[in-house]
């Protein structure tokens, strides 16, 4: 009996020790496999690769080393690929990066759309240059002879007639005595010749046109006349060295033209024997640049909208500081821009860059439209217009946002709200 149980113990423990040899048959959990590693980069002859940028080498892994299974973010190649691989590219952020070009390509001509004018020779700043030869006279006194007249005074002085008036409170019409002491202010006078336009003698010394109206106590109609000396201020502005500005064109340069400008400057002197001109009722009567216009004296009606929009930006400062004279109107392109009432043509044309093509009409008592951004200007400048009347066809020119209007009403030289004035709607 014992024997028999050393046997079948002898036989269990044999069993064992030959399953713990024969490794386990039944399949094991099946474990997700590891993404397979990107091909390496194939190595390019120095010829084909580009210029404008080195590619490092790619040093090859050690042998045996352990090779990495992260993701690795895409490169783009400026390189050829070698004959027989495959690589995945991604089109569609090609295609995004793409859609944005095409759009501003497309849009370009709209944003550099011309303006389009009826033929008219150019303005009188542009055709009768100033000869910048302003006097200088130290502050001084003068007895009134027999006979003389204010005008006379100034002639013998070399000073301005107005100047020497505001310096001894004269009104008009400024009678002298005989004997009388005048007190005759100093400064730097310019006589103006027949055809000078205030813009232009602004131009020739390189100073603001407002400037000058300050210094001389300028009023409307803001008309020069030949012979009449003004004051020039000092210049402040100076070339981009710092030094003083000698030549015409640094001092045309420093001139930056403005609505005020042409309102108070944009006429040419008249002549001792010349009239304004009586305003044209068609535009195929083209006023020379050398006829002063002659503006209503009475606003015969009140204020319409020029044209008929959404006002996407309001009068007065803006968010980020600046200040709009006047307000924007969206309109599509194209769109007839309408006179807001009777009055006469003042300005046709584009020379303000920011406002593109431009109008200007004056209303009588001091009132003047503008109106900006315009595609196509369909007036002359010293026409008459009625209220409603057609001016120009809108657009996108200047610096405009979109396609709009800048409308602006001024009361002399002072901006006002035009929805002050506009009727409610």
């Amino acid at each position: 009996m014992g024997r028999t149980v050393t046997t079948i113990g002898g036989i269990i423990g044999a069993g064992l020790l030959l399953s713990a040899c024969i490794p386990n048959m039944e399949p094991p959990t099946r474990a997700a496999e590891p993404a397979a590693p990107p091909p390496a980069p194939q190595p390019v002859p120095v010829a084909d690769r580009p210029t404008t940028r080195a590619i490092p080498p790619v040093t090859p892994p050690r042998a045996g080393a352990p090779r990495s299974n992260a993701a690795r973010p895409p490169v783009r190649r400026s390189v050829p690929v070698a004959t027989g691989q495959s690589i995945r590219r991604p089109t569609p952020p090609r295609a995004v990066m793409r859609q944005p070009v095409a759009e501003a390509v497309a849009q370009a001509p709209a944003l550099r759309q011309p303006v389009s004018t009826l033929p008219a020779p150019r303005p009188s700043w542009e055709l009768r240059p100033v000869t910048p030869d302003a006097r200088a006279i130290p502050d001084t006194t003068y007895i009134v002879r027999p006979g003389d007249t204010l005008r006379a005074v100034a002639d013998r002085t070399g000073s301005g007639s107005e100047a020497i008036a505001r310096a001894n409170g004269l009104s008009a019409p400024f009678v002298i005595r005989t004997g009388q002491r005048l007190t005759i202010p100093g400064g730097r006078y310019h006589l103006v010749r027949s055809g000078e336009s205030g813009i232009a003698i602004a131009r020739a010394y390189g100073i603001e046109w407002s400037r000058i109206v300050e210094a001389n106590g300028l009023t409307e109609p803001f008309v020069l006349r030949a012979g009449q000396r003004i004051i020039i201020p000092d210049t402040a502005v100076a070339s981009a060295s710092g030094a003083p500005m000698t030549s015409a064109a640094e001092r045309a340069a420093a001139f930056k033209l403005d609505v005020d400008d042409i309102l108070t400057g944009g006429e040419p002197a008249l002549a001792s024997n010349q009239a304004p001109a009586r305003p044209s009722a068609t535009p195929r009567r083209v006023l020379p640049p050398t006829a002063v216009v002659a503006a209503p004296t009475r606003l015969s009606s009140g204020f319409a909208w020029p044209v008929d929009g959404r006002v996407v930006k309001r009068f007065g400062a803006g968010s980020s500081g600046e200040r709009n004279d006047g307000i924007k109107i969206a309109v599509p392109i194209g769109t007839p821009i309408k006179a807001t009432a009777d009055g006469v043509v003042a300005y046709v044309g584009d020379g303000i860059a920011a406002l593109g093509g431009l109008v200007i009409v004056k209303h009588g008592d001091g009132w003047t439209s503008v109106y900006g951004h315009a595609s196509k200007l369909m007036v002359q400048r010293g026409q008459s217009v009625k209220r409603g009347q057609m001016l120009a066809l809108s657009g996108q020119t200047g610096f405009a946002d979109r396609p709009e209007l800048h409308f602006e009403l001024r009361r002399g030289r002072a901006p006002v709200d035009p929805l002050s004035r506009l009727p409610s709607r």
